[in-house]
């Protein structure tokens, strides 16, 4: 099974695209990679959004795009059509784990609970998403964690800012941290890309 940190490499944020049109999506991916990230997921919540992975793909050859809110075996099928580099997803089942532990490419499966945690662990899966982190524990639970699961690391989103992303990015189970905070929505609302190319490259630092 591959793993998911092995597509980001040195990118410790994981940038969330939700786009209204697939323009939209292709302008707003195309802002985050001029700032440096080449990686990025679009959340399948809007009916664009589908359309927009597949424009992003199409735009940016370059840019690794994964699909998110994977909830079901439909969606899943779909983001394997559009050409999905990797999949996340913001919750598990039995069934949507075992199917996911089928694929050949990365998968970030969501998880909240110690319960979950373990289950996903027995399907394989070292690297799992806590979500929603902020409501879950955030970072102190994942420190209690560390001493139980250690050979579990996450990648927390869900409430993650850039005034708590160094509470979560400095603990040693924590490769990376999601979320839409690095595009300000009035930047997104006036269409200011340079705008933006220029908060998510802050954001990393």
């Amino acid at each position: 099974m591959k793993k998911f940190s092995s597509l980001m490499a040195e990118q410790t944020l994981l940038p969330i695209i939700q786009a209204k049109t697939p323009e939209e999506g292709v302008l707003l991916a195309k802002a985050m990679q001029d700032s440096g990230l080449h990686l990025v997921e679009v959340v399948l919540r809007t009916e664009a959004s589908l359309e927009a992975l597949i424009a992003i793909k199409k735009e940016l050859p370059d840019l690794i795009v994964g699909a998110g809110t994977v909830i079901d075996t439909q969606i899943l099928q779909k983001a394997l059509e559009a050409g999905s580099d990797f999949i996340v997803t913001p919750a598990v089942s039995g069934h949507l784990l075992s199917e996911l532990a089928k694929l050949d490419i990365p998968v970030l499966p969501g998880v909240s609970t110690t319960g979950e945690i373990l289950q996903a662990y027995e399907y394989g899966f070292m690297e799992q998403k806590l979500f929603p982190a902020s409501l879950a524990g955030g970072a102190p639970f994942l420190s209690a964690l560390s001493s139980v699961f250690r050979d579990v690391s996450f990648c927390p989103t869900g409430g993650i800012n850039g005034a708590n992303k160094a509470d979560f990015l400095s603990l040693p189970n924590v490769f990376a941290a999601g979320g839409t905070w690095m595009v300000p929505k009035d930047l997104l609302a006036a269409q200011d890309w340079a705008g933006i190319t220029e908060a998510c490259r802050l954001a990393q630092q």
